[in-house]
């Protein structure tokens, strides 16, 4: 593990790099606001502990507020992220994680080498928005303004389909999709996005780790060491812990 860092610029976003050693993985970290918004540096604290706790350079990539073009940046990222040699994993919160998922989908279509792991925090995997935690945790989720939260969604999928699974990626198939960590509070409007997409990822046989904590605060405090360990286990240099299909925790 790293215990120094160093934040460069990178043709994609700030890139966060152990002050020493050879990098065995590089994390495509993907930013997410309660706005549906924010820049690469707001990820960039998340990415700091990542690479401190795990070794591992962390790219935290900026993509266009607009659907698919988001998508799209995302995907150069990536390839970006591969060019550089060595295993790739992802990462995203809030529309970040949808990103994230929807670029395991479009890997996987195109019969591309998929990432090591994925991590999820928060996800917003549905852009329907008909979960029922929207309405039943919207008094107590203080990080996310649910009234504005459907002009939002508008703005960003624009035209297209709410379903589209690269928009939505709980609408679509989960089949093939590599190992994936997901997080949420137990108290939060995404909620039951996150569990949704656990509960049909490991029906597609899909290894999955879910972690629901008791409230947001939980959850900033125990997270982001959570990721770090997944990511050091299921790096593809290692030998990945073997264990059911669906590992649910609340923490």
């Amino acid at each position: 593990m790293a215990s120094e860092v160093r934040v460069e610029e990178g043709p994609f976003g700030p890139e966060v790099r152990p002050g020493q050693g050879a990098v065995e993985q590089t994390v495509l970290f993907l930013h997410g606001d309660p706005r549906l918004a924010g820049t690469p540096q707001d990820a960039l604290p998340t990415a700091r502990e990542l690479a401190r706790s795990t070794g591992y350079a962390v790219v935290c990539a900026r993509y266009r507020p607009r659907f698919p073009q988001a998508l799209d940046d995302v995907y150069a990222a990536w390839e970006h992220c591969r060019a550089q040699g060595g295993a790739v994993a992802v990462a995203g919160k809030r529309l970040g994680a949808a990103l994230a998922a929807g670029l395991l989908l479009r890997l996987r279509d195109e019969g591309a080498a998929p990432p090591s792991c994925a991590v999820l925090a928060s996800p917003l995997l549905d852009f329907t928005l008909d979960a029922p935690s929207l309405l039943l945790n919207a008094a107590a989720d203080r990080t996310v303004d649910a009234e504005s939260l459907p002009v939002r969604a508008a703005a960003y999928a624009g035209a297209a389909s709410r379903s589209n699974p690269l928009l939505s990626p709980l609408h679509g198939n989960l089949h093939g999709l590599p190992p994936i960590q997901l997080h949420a509070a137990g108290t939060e409007v995404l909620l039951d996005d996150a569990l949704s997409f656990a509960t049909r990822a490991a029906h597609s046989g899909v290894a999955v780790d879910l972690r629901v904590y008791e409230d947001a605060s939980a959850q900033g405090m125990r997270q982001v060491e959570a990721m770090a360990e997944f990511l050091r286990v299921r790096r593809p240099s290692g030998s990945p812990q073997r264990g059911p299909a669906f590992s649910p925790s609340r923490v």
